[in-house]
């Protein structure tokens, strides 16, 4: 059974969004051994009027999420997407992607930049998917690379 979603503008350090950064920490931790990305930022980077936060919710309950930081004046970079664990397979990523785009584009951002790693082929897939332009050599092995670089420019930026 699907129910309704909706998003959530939040914090990095709400409550809400404490079972999905849990999540995603352990993924990180699992798939490369540290979750340190998770800490290099401060919660203000991701908070307006240079970024956001956002979780998508159902039932009252987060089942994805997303963030946006200032890259450069005309760039956000996007971090922290993640789709919990019993709700993969549903799009909810890719409607993650679609609210992170719209709202950078009307905050004045042109271009989208993020980088994945190189084991997590869920996410470049779906990058690839999605219209974003690899940053890097697709025919090489991913985990030879290092961070995988994506950018996408944006169609209807505000002035």
């Amino acid at each position: 059974m699907t129910f309704a979603l909706s998003v959530y503008r939040t914090t990095t350090t709400d409550p809400l969004a404490r079972p999905l950064l849990d999540e995603l920490a352990y993924e990180y931790t699992t798939r490369y051994g540290s979750a340190h990305d998770l800490s290099l930022y401060p919660a203000t980077e991701f908070a307006p009027p240079d970024g956001a936060f956002l979780l998508l919710m159902e039932q009252g309950r987060p089942v994805a999420g997303g963030a946006y930081r200032r890259y450069d004046d005309h760039t956000a970079e996007l971090k922290r997407i993640w789709t919990h664990s019993a709700h993969r397979r549903r799009g909810l990523a890719r409607r993650v992607l679609t609210v992170l785009e719209r709202e950078a584009a009307a905050r004045g951002y042109s271009r989208i930049y993020l980088t994945t790693g190189g084991r997590q082929p869920e996410a470049r897939g779906l990058y690839l998917a999605t219209g974003y332009r690899p940053l890097f050599d697709v025919s090489a092995a991913p985990e030879s690379l290092g961070p995988l670089p994506f950018e996408k420019f944006l169609e209807n930026p505000k002035p």
